[in-house]
């Protein structure tokens, strides 16, 4: 490679004067050796000692995943890849198209090197059944998956072939603990691994009630207390919530329901385990929010209830047109009116 040889003092003036006119290869580090400095140029130049020198070349770190692919896989190829993948602890978990099915492993390796994670998996199916699964396909890396995603100062232990956990809600459960008063009572019905209990009660003192029907959720759940440092209460129950309630002391200051495929056949269980007053944090899948906000009305009204929304909002997109939304309801007795007495 040729260089610019200049003693070492004059090594950094050299360099910047070199960078301000293009001429200095961006592609090869600068050597030192012995009392003299090796700079890489891109052409001849008049005035400096000009030399060949073996140098170390510059590795690219690519600025995106799909530049790891360019020459792998076609444009249209890399444009059909999903790559907003998502990373849970240090794992990586892709949604490969099917047309690309026969690159798997290529993708796999291409995003275990950028993400610099442990382990790449690949989903095998959409979450199914009343344990909230999908099946995974190892890909890259080591095939362990167990891991510890660390979240709002919290730690979240996990095997992500055995729960259900979405770091894309990591934004709601914060917002959703800041909302939380110290010394709520609070339910969360369908917990998971605890992301809501945890978060919650690491940054408030409360005292949660946390149910969820997969064991392994569960286990993990009670794993996650001993983990984190928490200024409140978790309480953990395995089975169902229309089952679990029965034994449960009510009322309830707060009820998160985050079960936004199936959360609205638990609205009746929901307005009769909240406080007069209390808040219901209600999830479903939804192109809007009439139809969330029409199933609380229609819960509290067959109890005698009535809910004020305080709060809608989006938490993220499951497919073109249908969101993940998010209702805060207060919910409150009927107010009984007065009957007007006429004066003769």
């Amino acid at each position: 490679m040729k260089c610019v040889k200049v003693p070492l003092r004059q090594l950094n003036d050299t360099r910047i004067k070199l960078m301000e006119k293009g001429l200095m290869s961006m592609e090869y580090r600068i050597k030192s050796q012995d009392d003299f400095g090796y700079i890489p140029i891109t052409e001849d130049i008049s005035n400096y000692e000009i030399v060949d020198m073996d140098l170390e070349p510059i590795q690219k770190v690519p600025h995106n995943f799909s530049q790891l692919l360019e020459g792998e896989l076609s444009h249209e190829e890399i444009e059909n890849l999903r790559t907003s993948f998502d990373t849970i602890g240090d794992i990586v978990i892709l949604e490969i198209p099917d047309e690309l099915a026969d690159r798997k492993q290529l993708i796999g390796d291409a995003a275990l090197k950028f993400t610099k994670r442990k382990t790449v998996y690949m989903k095998k199916s959409a979450i199914k059944g009343t344990t909230r699964v999908r099946d995974l396909e190892f890909l890259s890396g080591n095939d362990d998956s167990i891991t510890i995603h660390k979240e709002h100062g919290a730690r979240l232990k996990l095997d992500v072939r055995e729960v259900y956990f979405s770091p894309r809600l990591a934004t709601e459960r914060k917002r959703v603990m800041e909302n939380v008063e110290n010394g709520e009572k609070i339910l969360d019905m369908f917990c998971g691994i605890g992301p809501f209990p945890i978060v919650i009660a690491k940054n408030k003192n409360v005292n949660i009630t946390a149910v969820d029907i997969n064991k392994d959720a569960i286990y993990y759940l009670d794993e996650n207390i001993k983990l984190n440092k928490l200024k409140g209460s978790i309480t953990t129950y395995c089975g169902d919530i229309r089952e679990v309630s029965k034994n449960l002391k009510t009322p309830f200051d707060r009820i998160i329901m985050n079960l936004p495929g199936l959360a609205y056949t638990f609205l009746d269980v929901s307005v009769n385990l909240i406080k007069d007053g209390g808040i219901i944090n209600y999830y479903e899948f939804s192109d809007s929010y009439e139809q969330g906000i029409k199933r609380l009305e229609n819960a509290c009204c067959e109890v005698g209830k009535e809910v004020e929304i305080v709060n809608t909002r989006k938490v993220k997109s499951t497919s073109p047109g249908e969101w993940h939304i998010a209702i805060d309801g207060k919910i409150t007795s009927k107010k009984l009116k007065k009957k007007e007495i006429k004066v003769s």
